[in-house]
C-alpha cells in the first residue's frame, strides 16, 4: 500500500496518508493509457471540416461542348473533379472522431495514470485547500511552497470557484474537481496536487 506525505499550504509535512493499493498502487498499463489518451484527443476534435463534391459546387449545369465531333475529350460538366474549380474527390466531410472504450478499460486507465504519478513521485497531497476569495497570488505562493514547476494539475473534492478562478490565469496550471479527473490531464501535467478529501472521493468512486 503506497504511503505519501501530506502537506499544508505552507509546504510543510503535517502527516502521512495510506493510498488505496488498487487505485494508486497498480502496475500502469501503457496500452490502456494510450487508448484512453487517443479517445480523449479524438473526442476533442471538432470534425467540422468540409469540402464540396461535384454536386455541391455552383455552376456546371450544362455540357461545356457537344459529345462528338470536336476532337476533344468528352466532358459532362465544368465542375467535374478534373476541372479547375470543380468538385473535390474523396475530400473530408463533417464527422465525429470519438470512439468508445469499455467502462472497465476507462477505469483501469485512470488508475494507471494515478499510479504512474505515485511511482514517479509526482503526487502531492494537501491536507486542505480553500481560499476566501479569488486570488492568483495565493495559488502562485502555494506552488512555490511546494516547489512545483510550471505544469501542475490541482484537484479538490468538489468544484471550488475561488480556486478555479485563481488558478486559471497561471500558464500550465489547471484546476478540476475530483469527479472531473481524467487521464489526459493527469499525464499532461508534471505534478498532481490533490487534497486529502479528494483522494478519499477518488478512492470511493473507483474502489
Amino acid at each position: 500500500m503506497p504511503k505519501v506525505a501530506v502537506y499544508n499550504v505552507d509546504g510543510k509535512q503535517v502527516s502521512e496518508l495510506d493510498l488505496a493499493d488498487g487505485i494508486f498502487g497498480i502496475e500502469p498499463n501503457t496500452h490502456v493509457l494510450h487508448s484512453a489518451v487517443l479517445l480523449q484527443q479524438a473526442s476533442l476534435r471538432s470534425g467540422t471540416h468540409d469540402t464540396k463534391g461535384r454536386s455541391e459546387v455552383r455552376g456546371g449545369g450544362r455540357k461545356p461542348w457537344k459529345q462528338k465531333g470536336t476532337g476533344r475529350a468528352r466532358q459532362g460538366s465544368i465542375r467535374s473533379p478534373q476541372w479547375k474549380g470543380g468538385g473535390i474527390v474523396f475530400g473530408p466531410t463533417p464527422r465525429k472522431y470519438g470512439f468508445k472504450l469499455p467502462r472497465k478499460v476507462r477505469r483501469l486507465a485512470i488508475k494507471s495514470a494515478l499510479s504512474s504519478k505515485v511511482i514517479a513521485n509526482q503526487l502531492i497531497v494537501l491536507d486542505q485547500l480553500s481560499l476566501s476569495q479569488p486570488k492568483t497570488k495565493e495559488i502562485t505562493k502555494l506552488l512555490s511552497n511546494l516547489k512545483v514547476g510550471s505544469k501542475a494539475l490541482v484537484v479538490t473534492a468538489s468544484f471550488d470557484y475561488n480556486v478555479a478562478v485563481s488558478a486559471r490565469n497561471i500558464p500550465g496550471v489547471k484546476f478540476v474537481a475530483a469527479d472531473g479527473i481524467n487521464v489526459l490531464d493527469v499525464l499532461k501535467h508534471d505534478q498532481l496536487i490533490i487534497t486529502k478529501d479528494a483522494v478519499a472521493k477518488v478512492e470511493e468512486v473507483f474502489a
